[in-house]
């Protein structure tokens, strides 16, 4: 028998008085449902509140303050508490009115604790439609975030998976589609649930949360991350200073590696089963270059100095031994083989700022060495630059084409090191940090920083391999200051293995990977 709908309107209004919030993070009102609480968060001039439709399983949130953001958080949040372990948390968000500002938020939240400036992870659709998973790393610290190239959809799922946060949109049709990106972030034991902030304290704003759920995921094991595991893809950018903000360019179902910037700054330039694509640095349809035959390119490719050249390492011969081609930017059916070698794989890595030289990792495939050559391009011999002992990789050049900067096992530990790039003389380790095996070192264009990508000692002392636990760092070229973390992710081989720095220096290209499970 249905309740008359006099019982069903006291029962809708005991909850919107059950959700009146108690403010400043204080233990709020029950609330039904899945969630227990309903409470204001931080410094809020008007108090907050929740009403629940039962029939429709939504939630109608009001919420004031000033943001969620900074060091410290103003907002409402209607939550539970829930154990460690995979959880995904996912609605339909919908602003109520036009609003005021286009930067009020709505969305998932998973936090630590109930103080202003509890670590946590979040999805937030914005009052203009900017989507973006936000995090804050460390207690009272900055608020990070990854912002997707999606606007405005109509359902957000935040999902922690291990110690990592990722999060999926969906449109019209109903369906989820990872928006890519992902953070490592531990949140073991913490509140998970619906959060509205008005972005201005004065005023308060109003979402509904429809087609609530909060779930454990079932995950299949992945027995082997390594090569053969099955990933999808994430194009991003990244600030190096400042809001530090990640954006998504594009989320593939596949993989693909290593971003080029193009030199005015419009187009990134990956790699792909075997090709290499263009797209636009802002998002969109990528476009396969044509390289003729060469159709088994690697991850090491790059643009001449100019910007006008396109040099790839190809792999299509029968020995499957990897040389170094050039040709227009712009593709071409037969591009130029300038290095090969019959009992060598060859890997480009750095153009000399005059644009007469390239240098390249030689490995022997006898004795697996690996060093480092230059050869100019206009003709001529090698010249053995960097060799041993251990592994040198990643070569360089520095903008002044002074130096040439690489990372070693010399000192025994993968470090960052740079040396005189006419003849390889003085070798300087830049890096100190025995923590950490520090790959591939990145020049911006205006020669101050060194960016590059940092592996835990749990990864083979030579090894570079993909789907790890990894940093993105950033140090001063000079080595006068400590690096610093940019970001941390789930990547490796294949995030930023080349040049990738955008030509104004202040932002970085690369690629984060989901496993597909």
């Amino acid at each position: 028998m249905k309740p008359s709908r006099t019982v069903a309107l006291c029962a809708f209004l005991a909850v919107a008085l059950w959700g009146s919030a108690t403010s400043h993070g204080q233990t709020g009102a029950p609330v039904s449902g899945p969630f227990e609480q309903s409470v204001d968060i931080g410094e809020t001039a008007l108090r907050g509140s929740v009403v629940r439709d039962v029939a429709t399983n939504s939630y109608r949130i009001t919420g004031g303050g000033a943001n969620i953001w900074g060091g410290k958080d103003a907002f409402h949040f209607v939550a539970t508490r829930r154990p460690a372990g995979d959880l995904h948390v996912a609605a339909d968000v919908a602003f109520v009115g036009t609003g005021g500002d286009p930067h009020r938020k709505a969305g998932l939240m998973i936090r630590e604790n109930l103080t202003p400036g509890s670590r946590y992870a979040d999805v937030m659709v914005h009052g203009d439609g900017l989507t973006a998973l936000q995090y804050r790393e460390v207690q009272d610290g900055p608020t990070r975030q990854i912002m997707s190239n999606i606007k405005a959809p109509r359902g957000i799922r935040l999902e922690r998976e291990g110690d990592y946060v990722f999060f999926s949109v969906r449109g019209a049709d109903g369906v989820w589609h990872h928006a890519g990106g992902n953070f490592r972030i531990a949140l073991p034991e913490a509140y998970v649930g619906l959060a509205v902030s008005a972005h201005d304290n004065k005023v308060s704003e109003t979402a509904v949360f429809s087609n609530v759920s909060l779930t454990v995921p079932v995950l299949a094991h992945v027995p082997d991350t390594g090569y053969p595991a099955k990933v999808e893809s994430t194009l991003e950018t990244m600030q190096v200073a400042g809001e530090q903000s990640r954006t998504v360019v594009r989320h593939f179902d596949g993989k693909i590696e290593a971003p080029n910037w193009t030199h005015d700054g419009s187009a990134l330039i990956y790699n792909s089963n075997g090709r290499i694509y263009r797209i636009p640095a802002t998002g969109g349809e990528p476009a396969a270059i044509d390289t003729g035959r060469h159709i088994k390119n690697n991850n090491d490719h790059g643009l001449s100095p100019d910007g006008t050249q396109l040099i790839i390492s190809d792999q299509i011969e029968p020995d499957n031994l990897s040389r170094i081609h050039v040709l227009p930017l712009s593709g071409s059916a037969a591009p130029r083989e300038v290095v090969s070698h019959a009992d060598a794989r060859s890997y480009w890595h750095g153009w000399s700022p005059d644009g007469k030289t390239i240098a390249y990792v030689y490995v022997h495939t006898k004795n697996g060495t690996y060093d480092i050559r230059t050869r100019p391009l206009a003709g001529g011999p090698d010249t053995m630059l960097i060799s041993g002992p251990g592994t040198d990789d990643g070569p360089e050049y520095s903008p002044d084409g002074r130096y040439l900067y690489f990372n070693s096992t010399r000192s025994g530990s993968m470090q960052i090191w740079r040396a005189n790039a006419a003849d390889g003389s003085n070798p300087e380790r830049i890096t100190q940090d025995e923590a950490y095996r520090d790959w591939f070192p990145h020049l911006s264009p205006d020669g101050k920083w060194i960016a590059f990508i940092s592996f835990g000692l749990d990864v083979d002392l030579g090894d570079h391999p993909p789907n790890r636990d990894v940093l993105l760092r950033i140090m001063p070229a000079d080595g006068s200051a400590p690096p610093r973390v940019l970001t941390r992710l789930f990547g490796g081989q294949g995030t930023i293995n080349v040049p990738s720095w955008s030509p104004d220096s202040k932002s970085i290209a690369f690629v984060s990977y989901r496993l597909v499970r």
